[in-house]
């Protein structure tokens, strides 16, 4: 069994935060694109702009607009679930990438 010190815990800590940030960032920007697909999912009738093109602008701009979301902190679910999960990966890092 490989021990670890306290200096290479707190080295590695700072890379698991900010993968972890990245993921909560990302899991945000799913939530808003569910969102946003949603609120275009409700038809009010108007089959005048509805074509395969439009569908796809909508459905790439969804994305777009999530992701700068997400990335601004606007809503703040990525903070909330970081703050959540970095509770989590106070424990011993294995150098090997495992938990």
């Amino acid at each position: 069994m490989t021990t670890i010190s306290p200096t290479s815990i707190t080295q590695q800590a700072p890379a698991d935060r900010t993968q972890l940030r990245k993921a909560a960032q990302a899991f945000e920007a799913i939530l808003v694109k569910q969102m946003l697909t949603a609120a275009h999912a409700a038809s009010f009738g108007d089959k005048l702009f509805d074509s395969q093109g439009l569908q796809t602008f909508n459905t790439m701009q969804d994305e777009r607009y999530a992701q700068i979301t997400a990335e601004s902190g606007t809503l703040g679910f990525a903070k909330m679930i970081e703050a959540q999960m970095a509770k989590r990966i106070t424990g011993p890092i294995n150098p090997a990438g495992g938990q």
